[in-house]
């Protein structure tokens, strides 16, 4: 497949190498060529092309003949990069929302139709969390009869002595001046910024830390494609006890705009390298997990799910100069490009795909070296008789 990924940064970059092992035909684009060619390295089978993710146009010059559209930039290109991926009539790829106009409704979905008409399919949120999560989610909503809550907890740990941005400093910067989306008792809602603060246990090596609400797309589409009565998603770490204290300290805020001091360019490889060597850069950890509350045959469950990434140590002894979240992200990217049905039409999340799919990218996963466990405890029985009381999704 002819395949132009725009954005060549720390994952961009990563998931170009890995499309072109599948044998897909490969070009991309970015506004820095000299820049992304650091990243991507020397790799004389992908040409750079000098493009504006703002520029329709000038996308659709760079792209003309791709059958899919990879779009690795942040989510604010979401609008233009879909408009060029149907005038190209291409598929399309991304991994996020934009969080802003319409905080509970993926901006995204407006195109389906217009994708239903191109007969392509435009898969949104597919990369770690969202993308893996939302597996997991479904994966679990698949075992049981009925469902209750689903609860996201991300771990994002960077040990430096400086804040270091383990990917786009652009996407991490909406996510912490933005407000907390929560789905609760059938509603969606915000919630309090860092708000409720609580204990929860990664699995080793990483155990029990503090999380707490974070900003994430899950929270606005699993309510849509799944009976849930609850949803809702809290991040731990480093990262995020730093972002906190900012903002008690009244020093993260959209206004005060992007500081590249809390928020700086994303470490090409070489100059991640030279962090590592100066002692600035010690290590990171990225990891997910999914809680999913239910009831199968009159009595209450908890079906878990984790994933254990590698961390940056581990990488650098793959002689790999990448974050943790860039590489799953990249991966699970290039899984869902070789996994998608064929017969696939319009916008996709990936809850909604097909279970043999999400086995599929789940047992790839594996084999990637991503560390993958699941856990099912039945919790009490079920004091009143058993009924069923499942209800429709939500209308996109």
């Amino acid at each position: 497949m002819m395949v132009f990924v725009l954005g060549v940064g720390a994952t961009g970059s990563l998931l170009i190498k890995l499309l072109v092992r599948q044998g897909h035909r490969v070009s991309c684009g970015d506004r820095d060529p000299a820049r992304a060619r650091d990243f991507l390295g020397e790799e004389p089978r992908v040409v750079i092309h000098r493009v504006n993710a703002r520029n329709l146009c000038g996308i659709l010059k760079v792209a003309k003949g791709c059958q899919l559209l990879i779009n690795a930039c942040p989510a604010v290109h979401n609008n233009v990069v879909m408009r060029a991926a149907l005038r190209l009539r291409a598929h399309y790829l991304d991994t996020a929302s934009r969080l802003r106009p319409n905080p509970f409704r993926p901006e995204q979905f407006a195109f389906d139709q217009e994708f239903h008409r191109k007969q392509r399919w435009a898969l949104i949120h597919a990369g770690v969390a969202p993308g893996l999560t939302n597996l997991f989610v479904a994966q679990a909503a698949a075992a049981l009869d009925e469902l209750d809550k689903a609860e996201v907890r991300i771990f994002e740990d960077t040990a430096s002595e400086n804040p270091v941005s383990q990917w786009s400093a652009e996407s991490s910067f909406d996510e912490a001046v933005s407000r907390p989306r929560v789905y609760r008792d059938g509603a969606f809602s915000f919630g309090t910024r860092f708000g409720e603060r609580e204990r929860f246990r990664f699995p080793s090596p990483i155990g029990q830390i503090s999380v707490v609400l974070a900003a994430q797309d899950e929270v606005t589409t699993l309510p849509r494609v799944l009976p849930f009565r609850s949803v809702e998603a809290k991040i731990g770490g480093t990262d995020m006890d730093r972002l906190r204290r900012w903002y008690r300290q009244g020093k993260l805020s959209r206004s005060r705009g992007l500081s590249p001091d809390r928020f700086p360019e994303t470490a090409a490889p070489r100059a991640m390298l030279k962090l590592v060597r100066r002692g600035i850069l010690h290590n990171a950890r990225f990891a997910v997990a999914v809680l999913v509350y239910g009831y199968k045959r009159g009595h209450s469950y908890l079906i878990r799910w984790d994933a254990s990434f590698p961390s940056l140590f581990q990488l650098r002894q793959r002689k790999l100069a990448c974050s943790p979240i860039a590489w799953g992200t990249a991966h699970l990217m290039a899984m869902f490009v070789k996994c998608m049905p064929h017969n696939a039409v319009g916008v996709q999340v990936p809850e909604a795909l097909p279970a043999s799919v999400r086995r599929e990218i789940l047992r790839s996963t594996r084999s990637m070296g991503i560390r993958i466990t699941r856990n099912v405890t039945c919790l009490k029985p079920v004091s009143h008789p058993w009924r069923l009381h499942r209800q429709p999704p939500h209308s996109r």
